[in-house]
């Protein structure tokens, strides 16, 4: 339904999901919204102990940031000075809510925590060449995959603990800014093997795709 660009220039499709606007792609700026850079380039050692704000390409391949964009920490997400466009934000965990029970889910679901709901997650999901769908229950394999235009994509994510990146084309995940606790926030992920939405407090070390909605 149109396109935003970030202060990098980067410009991204937008579509809308009852009444709210969300990119249809992954964030990928590098700088926040004053244009000071944000820290990548960090070592598995670095990242494991890490509690400032940084991002990261999967891989260390520039390359996959033209498909699945960049994963962030949570610190990079939360911090004060952007890093969605202008008249944009990271999505609390309720906008999150707010979209997964535009979609179906109940609200009983949509409070609830780990797998919840029922083909949600195919809906929100997007390119199926992209995804593992070797299971017969795959994200793929519903009928309503790709139907709400969000085009979720499984960028996979860097690991706290051990610094390292793991499941592309298995796992997607995306951050909310809302706190969890001191040590982790929410998120959503979606996983190749089924049409469900994790809820999940992720530690804010973790590296995850960022999606923005709307003011």
């Amino acid at each position: 339904m149109g396109n935003v660009k970030d202060i990098d220039g980067n410009s991204y499709k937008t579509v809308k999901i009852g009444n709210q606007i969300w990119m249809a792609e992954n964030l990928k700026v590098t700088h926040y919204r004053n244009g000071d850079a944000i820290p990548t380039g960090r070592s598995i050692s670095d990242w494991r102990t890490l509690f400032s704000e940084a991002y990261a390409v999967y891989d260390d391949n520039e390359s996959n940031a033209d498909t699945y964009g960049y994963l962030y920490n949570w610190f990079a997400v939360d911090d004060s000075r952007n890093i969605a466009p202008e008249g944009w934000h990271v999505p609390t965990d309720d906008e999150w809510k707010e979209l997964e029970m535009t979609l179906g889910m109940s609200k009983l679901h949509a409070n609830d925590s780990e797998s919840r709901g029922t083909n949600e997650g195919s809906k929100l999901a997007g390119n199926a060449d992209l995804w593992f769908y070797y299971h017969k229950e795959a994200i793929v394999n519903n009928s309503e995959f790709g139907t709400s235009g969000f085009t979720a994509l499984p960028g996979g994510y860097r690991c706290c603990v051990t610094g390292d990146y793991r499941s592309m084309g298995g796992q997607g995940g995306f951050w909310s800014s809302t706190e969890y606790d001191s040590h982790s926030a929410w998120d959503r992920e979606l996983f190749c093997i089924g049409s469900d939405v994790y809820r999940e407090d992720r530690s804010k070390n973790d590296g995850f795709s960022a999606r923005c909605i709307k003011d």
